[in-house]
C-alpha cells in the first residue's frame, strides 16, 4: 500500500464488544471541593478585606477562622491540588474576589508527582503573577513548602524550589516569600516528626501553629517590607 494510501485509509473499528472510553479528565477529581467554592460564592458576597489563603490540602486542613480570628478569612484549599490545579481552576478559586491579602501553598503535589523543580518554579511563578494583576492592591505571600517526613527523598528538589521563589520575591515581582521550613526542621536538619500526623505528610495542631505564628508576624509587618526568611517557632 503507498502512503497515500495509508493516509487515506479510514480508522478500524473496534472490534465488537470492546467500548473506547475517552481519556480521563484529569481536574474531574475536585469536582466536589470546586462546587462548594461555587455555591459559597452564590450564596455569599465578598467581604470587604478578606485574607484569602489559597492551594493545597496543607491549606485546606488549616482551621483559619480559629488560627485568625481578628481576620476576614477565607479558605480555597483544595486536597491534592498541583499548581497546574489551582490555575485550571482559577476563577472558581479566587473568582470574583477582591481580597486585601493572598497566602499561597502550592508547589509539593507537583514535586511529588514528578514535577521537574524548573517546571514547579515556572508554574508558581505564572500563578502568583496572575494573582497579583487581578489583584493590584493585595499582599500576596508564598509560603515554602514544607519538609514532610514522608516525602523526605523530595526535600533537594523542593529546597530549589524555595530558593528560586525566595530569590524572585520583593517588591518588583509583587509577592512576598515566607520561609515556614525552617523552623519545621530539627537541629539535625531533619523534619520535626513531631510537628506531623501519623501519615507523615499533614500537619497537626503543633505543625500548624508554627504556621500560624509565621503568618501572623508577616500579616503584623508594615507593608512592602523585605520578605521574612525564616519563621519563629511557636509551642503548644
Amino acid at each position: 500500500m503507498t502512503v497515500a494510501a495509508q493516509a487515506a485509509a479510514p480508522d478500524v473499528p473496534p472490534a465488537p464488544g470492546i467500548t473506547i472510553s475517552p481519556p480521563a479528565d484529569p481536574f474531574a477529581r475536585f469536582a466536589t471541593e470546586i462546587k462548594a467554592f461555587e455555591r459559597a460564592d452564590a450564596q455569599f458576597d465578598a467581604m470587604a478585606d478578606e485574607t484569602m489563603f489559597v492551594g493545597s490540602s496543607s491549606i485546606r486542613l488549616w482551621d483559619i477562622s480559629h488560627s485568625f480570628p481578628s481576620h476576614t478569612a477565607l479558605n480555597r484549599g483544595f486536597g491534592g491540588a498541583t499548581t497546574p490545579d489551582v490555575l485550571h481552576y482559577y476563577e472558581q478559586v479566587v473568582g470574583d474576589h477582591d481580597p486585601a491579602t493572598v497566602v499561597v501553598y502550592v508547589g509539593e503535589n507537583d514535586i511529588a508527582a514528578g514535577a521537574e523543580p524548573v517546571q514547579v518554579i515556572r508554574d508558581v511563578s505564572k500563578l502568583l503573577a496572575r494573582i497579583r494583576a487581578d489583584e493590584p492592591n493585595a499582599r500576596i505571600v508564598y509560603l515554602s513548602m514544607k519538609p514532610s517526613p514522608s516525602r523526605w527523598e523530595l526535600w533537594d528538589e523542593m529546597v530549589e524550589v524555595n530558593r528560586a521563589m525566595a530569590a524572585r520575591a520583593g517588591q518588583a515581582a509583587g509577592f512576598d516569600y515566607l520561609d515556614v521550613a525552617s523552623a519545621m526542621l530539627t537541629k539535625e536538619g531533619k523534619p520535626d516528626a513531631g510537628l506531623f500526623g501519623l501519615d507523615g505528610l499533614h500537619m497537626n495542631a503543633r505543625g500548624y501553629a508554627v504556621w500560624t505564628g509565621a503568618v501572623e508576624a508577616w500579616l503584623k509587618a508594615p507593608r512592602n517590607a523585605r520578605p521574612i526568611e525564616s519563621a519563629t517557632r511557636t509551642t503548644s
